[in-house]
């Protein structure tokens, strides 16, 4: 059926707006925080104070923004209208950070992070959450989710070629690349979420709105399937996100490499990240969700260990290492995400409430609180050590610099896979729970929606659209 498994098309323009997003997601790790501590002389303690807090008071903002989507009811849709509002502060925002001028202070940089999160917040825990509705499908869900991985690591890859591109054609500068970014957000931005709004279905809703507050966001976070999955996620995403942050830093002064060779580097990695997203979904279709994540951890695990081993100044091994650290790059973000549709599903089941929103908003919170750590914790702990983050810096702190780029992903991402191998929800266990789903909407529900999730090209004209 329609609602089992979406077009390739559809899939494509929920994904769409992941090319900004994820043009904008990297360079809030990676690039800015670098940016405005070398370029634009902000003391690195700062920088990452900053990063790092406002990430913290962020995570305060998801579970009222999610509780908020699931009690929305408009004819645009749930989803559909929050996304459509988030647009325009992730545009503002943007402008501001990236195009930011030298002399700009820490208050400056606090203000437009709480802006430039704040949409971006909404506009994430939409977009998830619309996509969750697309297929109550176990493996379907693992293919929607893919191709919302894809749609970042190919928005990544665009906007890791602008600084190449750039110099191509005699501008230079880490000033100019900055703003190259910025400059691709705000053009694409408007133009993937028009299409996104206009060509994807969202699932109607007709049920009453229902109470989502802090005692509804602490229970399902109890519940035992989301607490090992946040668990998981709290690891996964904060190793990526602590050599994210450090890439450049680690890769220029121990590997001796220049900036522009590093950037390449990173664009190896995410071409691996976009090979392995079918890699992954594949062997999710196989073996399960869980288990397809607990071995991509171990082999993350194992290559990035072996970066240890690299020769200082040798391209061609780095390029090759880069590829297969950056293999595994997407079985966490999208095999988390499809497990926690799954888990909305199971709740659905047990209290009779469509959480969807606030689940997201649990997830998005984790994936924070790692974002937040890796940047403040390991900037701090550079600047305690010594460590000289101006171009042409000395040696100092660079022990501790390898410590953390390498032992504490290595050991995060282990952690994680011996976690999620328990994780209860299984295909099996999920086919159950739709039944059971299917059977109880079937009794409940008028004659002519059936026992399937209805979208509203799907409704007969007869039936009343949702309030």
């Amino acid at each position: 059926m329609q609602s089992e498994r979406r077009s390739s098309w559809t899939l494509a323009a929920i994904a769409g707006p992941c090319l900004p997003m994820a043009g904008l997601g990297l360079p809030l790790v990676v690039y800015l925080p670098e940016h405005y501590a070398n370029e634009l002389g902000l003391p690195l303690a700062a920088v990452g104070l900053a990063f790092m807090g406002v990430r913290l008071l962020d995570i305060l903002f998801d579970p009222f923004i999610g509780g908020v989507m699931d009690r929305t009811r408009s004819r645009f849709g749930r989803f559909k209208l929050w996304f459509a509002i988030g647009t325009p502060i992730v545009m503002l925002a943007t402008y501001m950070l990236f195009m930011a001028r030298p002399r700009v202070g820490v208050g400056y940089l606090w203000l437009w992070l709480l802006v430039i999160y704040a949409g971006f917040s909404i506009t994430t825990l939409a977009q998830l959450a619309w996509a969750a509705g697309l297929s109550p499908n176990y493996d379907q869900r693992s293919r929607i989710y893919a191709w919302w991985q894809g749609g970042n690591v190919v928005g990544i890859i665009l906007v890791l070629t602008l600084a190449p591109l750039l110099s191509a054609v005699g501008v230079s500068g880490d000033a100019a690349g900055v703003a190259a970014m910025g400059w691709f957000i705000l053009a694409l931005m408007p133009l993937t979420v028009g299409l996104a709004i206009a060509a994807v279905p969202e699932q109607v809703v007709t049920h009453a709105p229902h109470k989502a507050g802090l005692g509804e966001y602490l229970a399902l976070i109890r519940r035992p399937s989301v607490f090992k999955l946040l668990l998981a996620d709290l690891f996964v995403g904060t190793g990526p996100a602590i050599t994210g942050g450090l890439f450049f830093f680690y890769f220029e002064r121990v590997k001796g490499f220049d900036h522009a060779a590093a950037g390449t580097l990173l664009l190896v990695y995410f071409i691996g990240g976009l090979i392995g997203a079918p890699i992954w979904t594949r062997m999710a279709f196989k073996t399960g969700k869980h288990r397809a994540l607990a071995i991509s951890g171990v082999f993350y695990a194992i290559v990035t260990g072996a970066v240890y081993f690299l020769p200082a100044g040798n391209y061609l091994g780095a390029a090759i290492m880069m590829f297969l650290i950056g293999l595994p790059y997407s079985a966490g973000a999208f095999l988390l995400r499809a497990m926690m549709a799954d888990i909305a599903d199971e709740e659905q089941l047990a209290s009779g409430v469509d959480r969807t929103g606030l689940l997201f908003a649990i997830l998005s919170g984790t994936v924070k609180i790692g974002s937040a750590a890796a940047i403040g914790i390991t900037f701090v702990g550079l600047e305690l050590i010594g460590f000289d983050a101006r171009t042409g810096g000395g040696d100092q702190g660079l022990a501790g610099l390898q410590v953390m780029f390498l032992v504490l992903p290595i050991l995060l991402a282990l952690l994680a896979s011996w976690i999620i191998l328990s994780f209860p929800l299984t295909a099996e266990k999920h086919a159950e729970i739709r039944a059971a789903l299917a059977e109880r909407d079937l009794a409940e529900a008028a004659p002519e929606m059936g026992a399937e999730p209805k979208f509203a090209e799907e409704i007969h004209a007869t039936v009343r659209p949702a309030e």
